[in-house]
């Protein structure tokens, strides 16, 4: 057994960037974009009024000082002409300032009779003017790699630009073993349970950008093995679930050695999550996971999603672990790296009852794997522990 760090790092060290595409900007949410976007324009493109009120010059703005309304200047309509000394342009939100004018006077300062307006005794100070590039300028950069957000969508199309380059979204093949599975919906025989893995996988590689393609279920015989693999072979990472242990049926290890594969490593010393296999089949990187519910989502997030991140360009580096006060104690860990289910919340976190690694109904419960290093002691209420979001 290797410990959890080498492990990561050797899983990490079969995936690779995957290649680029240009996308409209309208289905780029979520996607990692892959290089940086230069605005083409400045925003805003001209100095705009903050407020609705009166644009006039600043120098003239004396309390209770009278101005001649000469116009107006809207949103999309601007003022074409230029304001005067004693001039003033009625303006609103977003709207041009008009040639000969730094300053919007709000209109809760003004009081207005026909086209003649008068100041306030106490005027706003202003001056309500957002100046001409004051948010980017043409040349200025979107950094890469991103996730990009609503807001960087936003950003990128007042920048003026249409499209844009992400990462091609890696296809994982997740390929679930056994001959006691069936699919939901299904009728299952005395001996057999319903397949869950795969659609908990499914979902937590679609979180992090890939999209998942359940393969039909592997019975435990090499044929059957052989022919999911087969149909796995243009995935960019192959994902077994089961049959990667040592017992009689456990097939995943030798089907896919006799096909080439060249294994990284085999067992983890973590829990739960032992019976991990790694390696790479026909050159595209293969991830075995063990059969065990909690096992299979406790390693994906561990390994799995990280190595996803890594495809995508955003780095071959661990999931973040964060740090959270205990509110209940626990009892020594032993001599494996132990990944807790745990509710954390305002008050610290806390370690659920029941750790069995097919105890799906504790996982819904958990949105926390609390880390316990190997051979660690027990620990207190008030002690720090480090803890994965889940």
């Amino acid at each position: 057994m290797i410990p959890v760090s080498q492990a990561l790092e050797n899983v990490l060290s079969l995936v690779a960037p995957l290649g680029t595409e240009t996308i409209p900007l309208a289905r780029a949410a979520g996607r990692t974009l892959a290089r940086p976007v230069t605005a083409t324009r400045m925003q805003p493109p001209f100095a705009a009024s903050a407020m609705d009120g009166y644009a006039l010059n600043g120098v003239e703005a004396d309390p209770e000082a009278q101005f001649m309304v000469i116009g107006e200047s809207a949103a999309g309509d601007g003022f074409g002409g230029r304001v005067g000394p004693g001039q003033c342009v009625r303006i609103f939100t977003g709207a041009p300032l008009p040639e000969g004018t730094d300053r919007v006077i709000i209109q809760e300062d003004v009081e207005r009779q026909g086209n003649l307006i008068t100041l306030g005794r106490k005027l706003d100070k202003g001056p309500h003017v957002r100046p001409a590039g004051d948010d980017f300028a043409p040349g200025d950069t979107l950094d890469a790699p991103r996730v990009l957000t609503p807001t960087d969508l936003a950003l990128i199309a007042s920048m003026n630009v249409p499209e844009v380059d992400v990462t091609r979204k890696p296809s994982v093949a997740l390929l679930a073993t056994g001959d006691e599975l069936v699919m939901p919906g299904e009728e299952p025989g005395p001996d057999q349970i319903i397949a869950s893995n795969s659609f908990g996988l499914k979902a937590m590689v679609e979180a992090v950008g890939a999209e998942g393609r359940m393969l039909p279920i592997a019975r435990d015989n090499a044929d059957s093995l052989r022919a999911a693999f087969e149909l796995a072979q243009d995935a960019d990472l192959i994902v077994t679930i089961g049959g990667a242990s040592v017992g009689d049926r456990d097939l995943v290890g030798p089907v896919a050695a006799e096909m080439g594969m060249e294994q990284s490593f085999y067992k983890v010393r973590m829990r739960p999550g032992k019976p991990l296999m790694a390696g790479t089949l026909a050159r595209t990187p293969m991830l075995g996971l063990p059969g065990n519910p909690v096992s299979s989502m406790v390693c994906a997030h561990v390994f799995l999603q990280p190595m996803i991140r890594a495809m995508l360009g955003q780095g071959k580096a661990p999931a973040p672990r964060r740090v959270a006060r205990l509110t209940a104690p626990i009892t020594p860990n032993g001599p494996r790296e132990h990944y807790m289910r745990a509710v954390v919340d305002g008050s610290g976190i806390r370690a659920l009852d029941r750790q069995d690694s097919a105890l799906l109904t504790v996982l819904s419960q958990a949105n926390a794997l609390m880390i316990r290093p190997v051979e660690d002691p027990a620990r207190d209420v008030g002690d720090e522990v480090e803890y994965l979001t889940f």
